[in-house]
């Protein structure tokens, strides 16, 4: 197999929708990281039952309704959105462009959204969010113990992150490639050593889980910050409204886009009843699976806030850096446009109900 292509320094010609940009970023990539961005956990069914889930969600047209002056503006936590797709936590982002977080930091801004930066990010904390030029969210993995956990939170709180995504759903994801010199996690400290374990123990129950947060974990870390809270990993309603009387102001609906418990339900699928559940006290996300325009439109239809993008983003990225990511975002939104334009809805208020599922 040949070397990978080099990247584009400008949009390519004739792509009409995120997946447009799929082989051209497959052909940039080394295999091995190709591999590791879309590859899901066991028989990756989970991963595929992602997609198909926004297929089993009819759109109802309505024509002749008035959407003159329609937008797809949002506000999420005091910040005024042009849009509700939010790009997801990626890890080890200079694995697909040289320019890492910072490009795709720099797109969600070009284009007026947000950035969710992942603590197992390739660049600091600070180089992302001096490029992105605006206040980003942060996602949170749980650092061992609550002391690493606090001085990585006020971290990313002292350079500017205004929103904190803790990630509770992968406590025992291992890492799926050997990555290359010179990319790391940077904003993380090398972990403690992992505890011995008697003969009789378990590494899962007795390593990996006992390290993991539990919910007096996330008491505890409500109370470290004024900043808004969500979790993200949830897929139960009892898990939901647990997070809801913690007093966490929101959630996000999420199987890990496959990558953890193969087997685990649709995010999808599971979205209405956690909406119920949360009942308007904080505002539900979601992500998994979304590919196109009609699909964000589908999860805010069902009662999502906002959406977040994975994959999708990261095919610009690779192909065409920054320039890459901020169409990927712009095709996603004409798609959503075009879609409340031929069902009736003006605004996201609107858009529920206009789904049969």
């Amino acid at each position: 197999m040949g070397e990978p292509l080099p990247k584009l320094s400008r949009i390519p010609e004739g792509i009409l929708n995120p997946a447009g940009y799929l082989p051209l970023a497959k052909e940039r990539l080394l295999p091995e990281i190709w591999r590791y961005l879309e590859e899901g956990s066991g028989n990756q069914s989970t991963l595929q039952a992602n997609e198909r889930a926004f297929d089993h969600i009819p759109l109802v047209p309505r024509p002749m309704a008035d959407v003159r002056g329609g937008h797809t503006r949002i506000t999420l936590f005091g910040q005024t959105l042009a849009h509700p797709i939010i790009l997801a936590p990626l890890a080890y982002q200079h694995l697909y462009h040289p320019h890492g977080e910072s490009a795709s930091a720099m797109a969600a801004a070009a284009q007026e959204g947000q950035l969710c930066v992942s603590s197992l990010a390739s660049q600091t904390l600070e180089e992302i969010i001096t490029a992105a030029g605006q206040p980003l969210w942060f996602q949170l993995y749980w650092q061992e113990d609550r002391p690493r956990t606090l001085k990585l939170l006020q971290r990313a709180i002292a350079a500017g992150y205004r929103a904190i995504v803790l990630t509770v759903d992968a406590p025992v994801k291992q890492a799926t490639i050997q990555l290359p010199a010179g990319i790391h996690a940077v904003n993380l400290e090398t972990p403690p050593p992992f505890p011995s374990l008697l003969p009789q123990q378990s590494q899962v129950f007795d390593g990996w889980m006992a390290q993991a947060p539990c919910w007096e974990d996330l008491a505890w870390l409500r109370e470290q910050t004024t900043l808004p809270l969500l979790v993200k990993g949830i897929l139960h309603p009892q898990d939901a409204a647990k997070v809801m009387e913690l007093g966490c102001d929101g959630l996000v609906v999420s199987n890990h886009g496959g990558r953890v418990l193969d087997g685990a339900p649709t995010s999808l699928a599971c979205l209405p009843e956690i909406v119920s559940a949360v009942s308007g006290r904080g505002k539900v996300l979601l992500d998994s699976g979304i590919r196109n325009g009609r699909d964000v439109y589908k999860a805010l239809a069902l009662g999502a806030d906002a959406v977040l993008i994975g994959r999708p983003y990261i095919w610009g990225l690779a192909t065409a850096g920054a320039l890459g990511v901020a169409h990927v975002i712009r095709l996603l939104r004409d798609e959503l446009e075009m879609t409340m334009a031929l069902t009736g809805a003006a605004n996201i208020s609107k858009m529920t109900g206009q789904t049969r599922s």
